[in-house]
């Protein structure tokens, strides 16, 4: 049996960074990593290069059946805490569009400054251990791995959510917690690519992009749109994502700062379809409009046409057949109720001394690092929450 203070669940971005600062205040920390590498996820985020934070982090770019919860957490812990240490650790960055912030070298820059903390402050990692049962007994908890027995006085889950499983993401931690009693929110894919049904008119367009606003769920996204074998990728499509449920339809501007009927109601000698292609990519134009139509004479058509056009163009809408599922997933939607977890602490408010950091919970960050801030933020707050509480 290894008796350690605390015990983490998931040596991953929010694990690691409860482990430094939990640690700091002189207690044994041990982590525990199903995969023989720790924070799998970072390496591959932002195609590498680790989108680490955001310039702009408020509440509203999370979604939370609790919208109030992350409040506490991200302002203990904001984007600027996150740059400044990236500073102090010299990880050089640069910022791209939207504000997101990315290393300039590498991913790996991040774990290497995580692992080093984590090394600096005494904690214990034990990777390639797998766990299989967790409980409670005599003030203790008990977790047994495929290492053996572990004891400890507080556990924390950071497993993360099943996104992504091609990096070693599960359910593990979702599990563990419905045995301690707390609700699970249904788990579902986010920031992620759709599925178009097999009749939509827009198929063959794959690799086409362009700008576009995409509306799912009473929300609105504009950024690059993707076009793909099986539907619709990019940016605005994985924002998007994040909102849409089964049978929901998804609506689509193609020209989201245009105005086509003003276009059109200003009439000219050109043909209508060659305005389009001066707008929008030309294989676009000719799936939205039939032939006759794209030769017809801007001049000739009446205001309903007008009308149908700039519908085909504003409001492209189709009911997705499906997302593409948690191995595309960027992250999910779900997780451990915030209801019965300190907004403060990260401590579970039915069992003393369980904590959660990170996407375990049912906190879900837009696309542009917001996830990553989340896991710093919860991480922190849990991390200095044990370091002032364990005894």
């Amino acid at each position: 049996m290894i008796t350690t203070d605390i015990l983490i669940i998931g040596a991953g971005a929010s694990g690691l960074t409860c482990a430094a600062r939990a640690a700091s205040g002189g207690h044994s920390v041990t982590l525990i990593e199903g995969e023989e590498k720790p924070a799998r996820k970072i390496l591959v985020s932002g195609g590498g290069k680790c989108n680490f934070t955001n310039m702009e982090v408020t509440p509203a770019n999370y979604i939370c059946e609790n919208k109030h919860f992350c409040k506490s957490a991200l302002a203990r812990w904001s984007q600027w805490d996150t740059i400044s240490a990236f500073a102090e650790w010299g990880i050089p960055y640069e910022e791209r569009e939207e504000g997101r912030l990315f290393c300039l070298r590498s991913a790996a820059d991040v774990t290497a400054m995580l692992m080093q903390r984590c090394k600096e402050s005494g904690c214990n990692l034990h990777t390639g251990t797998k766990v299989t049962e967790a409980g409670r007994k005599d003030g203790y908890f008990h977790v047994v791995t495929s290492r053996g027995l572990y004891r400890s006085k507080a556990l924390v889950l950071a497993t993360g959510s099943p996104a992504w499983p091609q990096t070693g993401a599960d359910d593990t931690g979702h599990r563990i917690a419905a045995r301690f009693g707390h609700r699970i929110v249904p788990v579902r894919p986010a920031l992620v690519p759709l599925v178009m049904p097999a009749h939509w008119p827009l198929h063959g367009l794959s690799g086409i992009s362009l700008p576009a606003a995409v509306t799912c769920g009473g929300k609105t996204f504009t950024e690059p749109l993707l076009f793909t074998h099986k539907g619709i990728s990019g940016p605005v499509t994985l924002q998007a994502s994040s909102y849409w449920k089964p049978r929901q339809p998804v609506c689509i501007n193609f020209l989201p700062h245009e105005d086509t009927a003003a276009l059109l109601r200003r009439g000219g000698k050109g043909k209508t379809g060659n305005l389009l292609c001066r707008l929008l990519p030309e294989r676009l134009v000719t799936s939205l409009l039939d032939e006759p139509l794209r030769h017809r004479n801007i001049a000739e058509l009446s205001a309903s046409v007008i009308e149908d056009i700039a519908t085909r163009v504003h409001r492209h809408t189709v009911v997705p057949e499906r997302t593409e599922g948690m191995r595309k997933a960027e992250a999910a939607c779900g997780g451990v109720d915030t209801a019965h977890v300190s907004s403060k602490t990260m401590e579970s408010t039915l069992v003393s001394g369980l904590y959660f950091t990170g996407e375990i919970l049912d906190v879900t960050g837009h696309l542009g690092g917001y996830n990553l801030q989340w896991a710093w933020a919860s991480g922190h707050a849990a991390g200095t929450a044990l370091k002032e509480q364990i005894s």
